[in-house]
């Protein structure tokens, strides 16, 4: 595992690995297939884009802190038992005159825990938001975009 350095930024930084890529877009192309309503619960999902994962509903309603997201984080990297997993977010977002959409708390809340759960067992932690059309890292502020994705055949 590399460490960072006191001057380096933490997350995604080009040249990305294919697998990476094909994952992250995976995640976007994904949402946009199955989330069709403007205003939907964020949800925090664990795992491999297109494979094994396991999703958590964020409920502003629900009394939450930053040591029980961690928790739940760990919950699910146990339940979805996969090497290497990504963790993203997943909500409603819409560009404004054409702008990447502003990160919101909810992105930065579960950034917070998974940052903090990946770093209590010393992995390397991938973690973006994913929105109709677009994945962004909040910490380095790569992002992919598209205007029309589809799903590729083979």
């Amino acid at each position: 595992m590399s460490t960072l350095s006191e001057t380096s930024v933490e997350g995604l930084h080009e040249p990305l690995s294919p697998l990476l890529e094909k994952r992250l877009r995976r995640a976007v192309l994904d949402h946009t297939a199955t989330e069709h309503r403007r205003s939907f619960l964020a949800l925090v999902h664990l795992g491999i884009p297109g494979g094994k994962e396991v999703a958590h509903a964020h409920r502003e309603d629900e009394p939450t802190d930053q040591w029980l997201r961690a928790d739940i984080i760990h919950s699910m990297r146990r339940r979805v038992g996969v090497p290497d997993p990504i963790v993203w977010l997943t909500r409603a977002a819409e560009a404004v005159d054409g702008r990447e959409p502003e990160f919101e708390d909810v992105d930065l809340r579960w950034l917070a825990a998974a940052r903090q759960a990946f770093r209590e067992i010393g992995e390397p932690l991938t973690y973006v938001v994913v929105t109709r059309n677009a994945w962004i890292d909040p910490r380095s502020g790569l992002s992919r975009r598209w205007k029309r994705l589809r799903y590729r055949t083979v």
